[in-house]
């Protein structure tokens, strides 16, 4: 009996390691701590962690207490990484942290106050990061905050500050002069907390130069494929390839309508395939507006993007039922795909979904 149709997620392991040994190369010295958010970008922060832990990876960053928390257990305690976890100290959150090793990434004057109750009666600092606003206006203390924290007597007492981190919000755009001025106020602030590493740059702020990169920088989508200005980039590789089955090909006419409404118009005859994957999949709805698959050697154009099936141009191509399809990897490339559909490559990968049969190469 044959398999029914189904896409398939290859997550490529080598090619992740690749990617960390370029940014390793850009960063120059600097370590390199990868960002796991949201399950690794959607791919498993789990076998992705243990992967960059073979690479020479010792520290990481998450979003969440839970994704701290299943790192630490994924990890186990043979790869006794540094985790830290951005939300930093949320409501309750104290004896969490500290049960599963986890360093939080203050951001608020309240969450300091909170982070030194927690501390006072411990038998030594508690080693925690400090988040600084140097122009993102999202998170982080100003540098009016961190300024009345160093002056405090008692605000930071029983805290260990071993890390201050900021966030480029135009790191992807090396002109712009948006860089310069958080760089001049990340180097004010740092002046404050002689004794505390410094990271200043995430993916795309590590190819901006010795300046940005400080002693630690955070790669996260850099990791996966995602290019430095939000295009494809040569130095780095596709970690993560979803392909899906032929379902059918037809023959179109000149005047035939594709799927709802009426805003996809065939203009002359051609040949089409519809394909086993839609938005379920992760496949970007709004990507047909601009976007290619990649069929017998050369992109073909998305002419929808259902929840189940999409359709794409084939032209004169040879194609049969069950033939795969790419429809993102090394030939149909993450950002392709997120500037057709209008967004980043980060959200492309987060939403890939789970209904995909994962298959990983290269596990460590």
């Amino acid at each position: 009996m044959a398999d029914p149709p189904s896409a398939r997620l290859t997550i490529d392991l080598d090619a992740l390691a690749h990617n960390h040994a370029v940014l390793r190369r850009e960063a120059a010295g600097a370590e390199v701590a990868p960002v796991l958010k949201s399950d690794g970008y959607g791919l498993g922060a789990g076998p992705v962690a243990r992967r960059l832990w073979a690479e020479g990876a010792r520290s990481f960053f998450v979003a969440r207490l839970a994704e701290g928390e299943a790192l630490r257990e994924a990890l186990s305690p043979e790869r006794p990484a540094t985790i830290y976890v951005l939300d930093g100290m949320t409501d309750g959150a104290g004896a969490l942290l500290r049960a599963a090793g986890l360093t939080p990434v203050l951001s608020s004057l309240p969450q300091v106050t909170a982070a030194t109750a927690h501390a006072s009666g411990a038998a030594g600092p508690w080693r925690v990061a400090l988040s600084l606003d140097t122009g993102m206006n999202r998170q982080g203390l100003t540098p009016e905050e961190a300024r009345a924290v160093v002056q405090s007597t008692d605000r930071l007492r029983g805290l260990d500050i071993a890390l201050l981190i900021s966030h480029l919000g135009s790191a992807s755009e090396p002109d712009n002069p948006r860089n310069v001025r958080q760089l001049e106020r990340f180097l004010e602030v740092r002046s404050l907390f002689p004794g505390a590493r410094a990271s200043l740059a995430a993916s795309a702020g590590t190819f901006l130069g010795a300046h940005y990169r400080f002693d630690m920088v955070r790669p996260g989508i850099g990791l996966f494929g995602g290019g430095p200005l939000e295009r494809p980039d040569d130095r780095l590789r596709a970690v993560a390839t979803l392909t899906a089955p032929i379902l059918d090909v037809r023959n179109l006419r000149a005047g035939d309508v594709v799927g709802y409404g009426e805003s996809v118009r065939i203009e002359a005859p051609t040949r089409v395939a519809v394909v086993a994957a839609g938005y379920t999949d992760g496949v970007i709805r709004a990507a047909k507006a601009g976007g290619h698959a990649w069929f017998a050697g050369a992109p073909r154009r998305l002419l929808i993007v259902n929840m189940d099936i999409l359709v794409i141009e084939i032209g004169d191509a040879e194609a049969a039922v069950g033939q795969p399809v790419e429809l993102l990897g090394p030939n149909a490339p993450l950002d392709d795909l997120a500037t057709a559909g209008g967004t980043v490559a980060h959200e492309i990968l987060v939403r890939l979904s789970r209904r995909a049969e994962r298959v990983y190469l290269g596990g460590a």
